[in-house]
C-alpha cells in the first residue's frame, strides 16, 4: 500500500511538472515576459543601472562632503643634521619621534565659479625622544577657506550641462533597447505562429487528402474518375504526410527558439494565440518626427558629443592664456605642551595665496590643440546632422509602412474568410462530383496562401508598430512618451 502511494505521488508530481511546461501565450504576454526574463533585457537593465549610478554620483558631488583624515600612529627614528650653537658647527644627531594626527574637513563645490569652499578642524600630536624630550599639541579648531582657478577651466559648470543629458541618453537608450527586445519577441512569436499555422494546415491537408483518396477509390471503382486522377490523389496524400513531418520539425524549432529567448525551459511546449485585427490608428508622420527628435537616444548621444566637444574647445582655449590659482582661508591655531592648553588663547591664522602660470614659448602646441578641438567639433556636428536626416527618413518610411500594413491586415483577413468559404464550397462540390481535382487543389492552395498571408500581415503590422515605438519612444496607445511612463513606474517604486 505504501509503495502504491509513492508511485501515485510520483505520477502526480511528474504530471504537474509536465503541465508546467505547457503554456499558452498571446502577443502582449510574450512581450512582457521578454522584457522581464530575456538575457537581452538583463543586459539592458545592467547597462542602465551603470549609467544611473554614474548620474547619482554626479548629483552627490553637488552636496557637501565630510572627510575624516587620521594618522593614528607614526614612529620615525633617524639621524639628522643639526646646528650646535655652542661649538658653531653642524653635527649629526640621532632623533626619535612619535606623532599622530586627525582632522575633519567639509568640502562644498561651487559650480558657477568652479571653486571649492572648505571648513576644517585638526589636531596634531608630536613626542620627541632622545637627549631633549618634548611633547607638543598643535590644533586648528576651525578654518574656513576657498580655492579655485581664477581664469582656468570650469569643470563643474560643464558637468552640470553634460551629465543630465548623459543620464537622459542612458535612460532613453535603455527604453530603445527594450523596444528592440519587444521587436525580437514579435519576430519569434510570429515565427512560431506561422509554424503553428503551417502545422495545422498540414494536419488538415493530410486529413483532407485521406478523405479525398478514400472518395477517389470509391469513384474509381464506378469509373467516375480516371486512374491518373486516383494516382494524383495518392501522391497528394504522400506529399501531405511529408509536409506534415517537415512542419512538425519547423514547429519544434520555432518553439525552442521562442522558449530560449523568453528564458523558459527548452522543452516548454508553447501555443500562441494570434491577435485579432488591430484597431485603426491614425499616426501622423510630423508628430512621429517630433517625438523622435525629442526622444531618440542617437540624437541625444550626438547632443552629448557636441557638448563634450565644446567643452574641449573651451578647455584648450583657456589653456592658451595664463592660469591663476587662488587659495584663501581664515581661522585659528595654537601650539602647547599640554592638550588642555592647545585650545586656549587661540591665534589668528590667515592665508591668501595667488599663483600664476604664464605660457611663454610652446612652439604652437596650444594653438594646434585648439584647432584640433574645433575641427573635431565640426566633424561631430556634421555627423549629427547626417544621422538626424537618416532617422527622419526612417521614421517617415516606418509611419508609411505602418499605415499601409493596417490596410493590408484588413485585406488579408477578408481574403482569408473568402478563401476558406471558397474551399469549403469547392470541397462539397468535389465530393458530389461537380468539381474536378485541379479546381479543388487550386482552391486548397489559395486557402493555405491566404492563411499564411494573414499571419505574415499581422507580423509586419506589429513589427512596424514596435519599430515606430523604438524610433520615437512614444506609446501611441496611451499617447504618452515611454520615458514619462518609466519615470512614473520608478517613482512609485
Amino acid at each position: 500500500m505504501k509503495r502504491i502511494s509513492i508511485i501515485l505521488l510520483t505520477l502526480i508530481a511528474a504530471s504537474a511538472t509536465f503541465a508546467q511546461r505547457k503554456i499558452t501565450l498571446d502577443l502582449r504576454r510574450t512581450i512582457e515576459i521578454a522584457g522581464d526574463s530575456s538575457l537581452q533585457a538583463f543586459r539592458n537593465q545592467n547597462l542602465y543601472m551603470s549609467g544611473y549610478w554614474e548620474y547619482r554620483a554626479f548629483r552627490a558631488e553637488r552636496l557637501p562632503s565630510l572627510t575624516l583624515n587620521l594618522t593614528p600612529a607614526s614612529y620615525n627614528r633617524y639621524i639628522t643634521q643639526r646646528y650646535n650653537y655652542e661649538e658653531n658647527i653642524d653635527v649629526y644627531r640621532a632623533q626619535q619621534m612619535y606623532s599622530a594626527s586627525g582632522g575633519l574637513r567639509i568640502n562644498q563645490n561651487f559650480d558657477p565659479l568652479g571653486g571649492t569652499f572648505y571648513l576644517e578642524t585638526s589636531l596634531n600630536y608630536m613626542r620627541n625622544f632622545g637627549e631633549v624630550k618634548s611633547t607638543q599639541f598643535s590644533t586648528i579648531p576651525v578654518r574656513i577657506g576657498y580655492t579655485q582657478q581664477l581664469l582656468g577651466f570650469n569643470q563643474f559648470r560643464w558637468d552640470r550641462r553634460i551629465e543630465p543629458v548623459k543620464y537622459e541618453r542612458v535612460k532613453k537608450e535603455f527604453l530603445y533597447n527594450m523596444e528592440a527586445v519587444s521587436e525580437d519577441a514579435v519576430k519569434n512569436f510570429f515565427a512560431l505562429a506561422l509554424a503553428q499555422a503551417e502545422y495545422r494546415l498540414a494536419k488538415d491537408n493530410l486529413a483532407s487528402c485521406d478523405t479525398l483518396y478514400t472518395i477517389g477509390e470509391r469513384r474509381f471503382k464506378i469509373a467516375a474518375i480516371s486512374q491518373a486522377d486516383l494516382l494524383t490523389l495518392k501522391l497528394d496524400r504522400v506529399n501531405a504526410q511529408n509536409t506534415l513531418e517537415n512542419s512538425r520539425i519547423a514547429l519544434k524549432r520555432a518553439m525552442f527558439t521562442l522558449a530560449t529567448y523568453l528564458g523558459m525551459e527548452k522543452d516548454t511546449e508553447i501555443e500562441v494565440i494570434l491577435p485579432g485585427v488591430p484597431p485603426a490608428k491614425n499616426i501622423s508622420a510630423d508628430m512621429a518626427l517630433i517625438h523622435a527628435k525629442d526622444n531618440n537616444p542617437t540624437l541625444l548621444q550626438h547632443k552629448q558629443n557636441i557638448l563634450e566637444a565644446k567643452r574641449e574647445v573651451n578647455r584648450t582655449k583657456v589653456e592658451q592664456r595664463f592660469n591663476a590659482n587662488l587659495n584663501a582661508s581664515v581661522g585659528y591655531n595654537q601650539v602647547a605642551g599640554e592638550f588642555s592648553q592647545a585650545y586656549r588663547n587661540l591665534l589668528r591664522q590667515d592665508l591668501v595665496s595667488l599663483t600664476l602660470a604664464i605660457p611663454l614659448v610652446d612652439w604652437g602646441v596650444r594653438k594646434g590643440r585648439l584647432n584640433m578641438a574645433k575641427n573635431n567639433l565640426n566633424v561631430i556636428e556634421i555627423q549629427a546632422r547626417q544621422d538626424e536626416i537618416s532617422i527622419e527618413e526612417d521614421v517617415i518610411m516606418t509611419v508609411s509602412d505602418f499605415n499601409i500594413q493596417q490596410r493590408l491586415v484588413e485585406s488579408a483577413d477578408e481574403a482569408l474568410t473568402l478563401a476558406e468559404t471558397a474551399y469549403s464550397q469547392t470541397l462539397q462540390r468535389f465530393i458530389i462530383g461537380k468539381a474536378d481535382l485541379n479546381t479543388l487543389t487550386l482552391s486548397l492552395n489559395r486557402q493555405q496562401d491566404a492563411n499564411k498571408n494573414y499571419v505574415s500581415s499581422l507580423q509586419n503590422y506589429w513589427l512596424s508598430y514596435y519599430k515606430l515605438r523604438k524610433l520615437t519612444l512614444f506609446d501611441f496607445d496611451t499617447n504618452m512618451p515611454l520615458s514619462n511612463k518609466f519615470d512614473l513606474m520608478n517613482s512609485v517604486r
